[in-house]
């Protein structure tokens, strides 16, 4: 029996399923985590979705107000946990990705674990797990999951239009090298079942609020600072800076493929200032640059070679010194 077939016979064994993902969720994060369950509904099933905390407010359109978040019902999170015998952990390779408070609930229950992953270095804590780094994000995995069960038949505009999604967002639009032959495959087959694409893009991209344009015209034209002799971009964004453009959650997602943009740049840096701590996103082109080391190293992160995050506890004048200073070190000059 293939693991997916065997994760399918777990879905029907179980009578109480819940679907986790990581603290500050995406579009893959979401949108495999819906997609999941609504495949989890066509074969009969139920399952409740519980996130560390609320998806970023372009993605309200997917319907995200029926998963429970543990910032705002924290009850009802714990009592689902109580009661599941079966948890499913998306898009993430360590429990420690989920926040403590839920942490501690996934580490202390006693049912089946199954996680279903792209990222690098998966630790050993699920009892089956689908830890595929040659996927372009979990919601492709998703869908292999529906086809290699035996389910493409079930397959509709419901259930494809998140995990398309997922698929679009993890991978800037399929411009990243993780986007492969199969993977346009998997998207033949979500268009095939009745997916608009063309209204995913739409959605997406024309959603903007003039304060998030004003935010990100001043990070670009007043905080970018380029280190030319490196092709290295970094933006900074102070609370304060945030608040003046009436931030919200999301406002700066996009900035750091804008950075990486520039003619020239092999690795663009962008760091905001939000819950007492720095949150930096890191963009690379190539092979030959990857930025998950430089996260993993000195800023408490990881990720993909080309696509990482991390954080920092110092200042934001700190950090960007900081990060000054590595730069040469992993990105020498040429």
């Amino acid at each position: 029996m293939n693991i997916y077939k065997q994760i399918k016979s777990e879905i029907l064994n179980a009578s109480h399923i819940v679907i986790t993902s990581h603290k500050s969720p995406d579009g893959d994060s979401v949108g495999s985590s819906l997609g999941l369950q609504r495949f989890i509904e066509k074969l009969g099933k139920s399952a409740v979705i519980c996130h560390p905390d609320i998806a970023p407010e372009f993605l309200f359109w997917l319907d995200t107000s029926q998963i429970l978040l543990m910032t705002d019902q924290p009850q009802e999170v714990t009592a689902a946990f109580q009661k599941t015998d079966l948890i499913f952990c998306l898009d993430y390779n360590g429990t420690d990705r989920i926040g403590p408070d839920m942490q501690a609930l996934l580490e202390s229950a006693t049912c089946k674990k199954i996680m279903i992953d792209h990222h690098l270095n998966p630790q050993d804590f699920p009892n089956l797990a689908v830890s595929d780094t040659s996927a372009s994000s979990t919601a492709q995995l998703i869908v292999e999951l529906i086809e290699q069960s035996g389910h493409e038949n079930l397959l509709d505009e419901h259930i494809g239009t998140p995990l398309y999604l997922g698929i679009l967002t993890d991978t800037g639009s399929f411009r990243f090298p993780s986007v492969l032959p199969r993977t346009h495959e998997l998207l033949a087959k979500l268009l095939a079942a009745g997916v608009k694409h063309h209204l995913v893009h739409e959605v997406l991209n024309d959603n903007n609020t003039a304060s998030r344009l004003r935010l990100q015209g001043y990070a670009m034209s007043q905080k970018l600072v380029i280190m030319e002799d490196y092709h290295v971009s970094i933006i900074s964004l102070s609370k304060e800076e945030l608040e003046q453009y009436d931030y919200q959650k999301g406002d700066t997602d996009g900035l750091a493929n804008q950075a990486l943009s520039i003619k020239g740049m092999k690795a663009a840096i962008v760091f905001t200032e939000r819950d007492g701590m720095m949150k930096i996103s890191f963009r690379s082109k190539g092979e030959e640059n990857p930025v998950n080391v430089l996260a993993a190293e000195h800023f408490d992160g990881g990720g993909h070679a080309n696509a990482a995050g991390g954080m920092s506890k110092l200042s934001v004048a700190d950090t960007l010194d900081k990060i000054i200073d590595l730069v040469p070190k992993y990105f020498p000059a040429q």
